[in-house]
């Protein structure tokens, strides 16, 4: 079996439990919140509950990604030590943390010729990032080298599914993904968009849903429509939320319910603080293997 790393983003959005546990290292954003910066660790430095009642309470925190020289500084280590590696990035439709991977891996075989480096962008994010994660560390523990691996992640990326959805419009309006309008009608009237991610890796939405019930419905009937194997879909199936846990299990339960062939139960996962920080609290999202995604 070829000697290399995997690794990725903190914006995988498992625990850290999974990350100890599976041994893959992580390289974590940035985030800025009333005059500080935490590392997005996975709560640890900023717990999730705090975070979040921040938010709610009017803070408006800020991110940034992870640099080339940040890159270098991850990577090195793993070179020094005599191991390729394989780097699965947040989707480039959402950051610029891909590119300067990218800019860092050129920088660093020329310094270590006889090394390595794939970078493989996601084109997906939080929990469904961490889905394709998950599958990467299943195939490289069975033995697959680092070409076979990054060759399989490119060409089944794209049916990893990715559907969101809020209850609290405060934050996608003032990332610009709605209109203060249409924020203002959509919380007047209890209207949840239902978004996805397309196929170049942005977050997009698709629908909207009149009261939470209706749209925890929809999003698992999107499921019904896209999964492998329809209602018999037997692979995993992640979700993640922020702050709103019990909107999370009632999704869950709706799946566990609907899709009895499910590999274990729908492990569900907190939204980390980066990806958080532009959802806000209120957000649901469900992910799972799919037809492909081509638009």
């Amino acid at each position: 079996m070829d000697s290399y790393q995997l690794t990725c983003c903190s914006t995988a959005d498992l625990s850290a439990d999974y990350f100890q546990e599976k041994c893959i290292p992580y390289v974590p954003f940035h985030v800025q919140m009333d005059g500080k910066e935490y590392p997005d660790d996975l709560g640890q430095s900023l717990p999730f509950p705090t975070f979040y009642a921040r938010i709610a309470a009017g803070a408006t925190p800020t991110t940034s990604q992870v640099n080339v020289e940040e890159f270098k500084a991850f990577f090195t280590p793993f070179l020094e030590a005599g191991q390729d590696i394989l780097h699965l990035s947040l989707s480039s439709g959402l950051s610029g943390a891909w590119q300067s991977a990218c800019i860092a891996r050129d920088e660093l075989e020329a310094r270590f010729p006889e090394r390595r480096i794939r970078v493989v962008d996601s084109l997906g994010a939080s929990s469904g990032y961490g889905l394709l994660l998950d599958a990467a560390w299943e195939r490289r523990k069975a033995g697959a080298g680092l070409d076979q691996l990054a060759d399989w992640l490119e060409a089944h990326k794209l049916e990893v599914h990715h559907w969101f959805f809020s209850t609290d419009l405060t934050s996608y309006k003032r990332g610009g993904r709605i209109s203060p309008t249409a924020a203002a009608v959509g919380t007047l009237l209890g209207i949840c968009p239902l978004l996805n991610m397309d196929h170049l890796g942005r977050l997009l939405p698709r629908e909207k849903v009149r009261s939470k019930s209706r749209v925890i419905q929809r999003m698992v009937q999107k499921m019904a429509e896209h999964a492998q194997g329809g209602a018999a879909y037997c692979g995993k199936c992640f979700l993640c939320h922020s702050a709103c846990p019990e909107d999370a299990r009632a999704v869950a339960d709706l799946v566990e319910a609907r899709f009895p062939s499910l590999d274990g139960r729908v492990v569900i996962n907190s939204v980390g603080t980066v990806i958080g920080a532009h959802t806000g609290p209120g957000t649901v999202a469900l992910f799972f293997w799919g037809d492909k995604r081509t638009d």
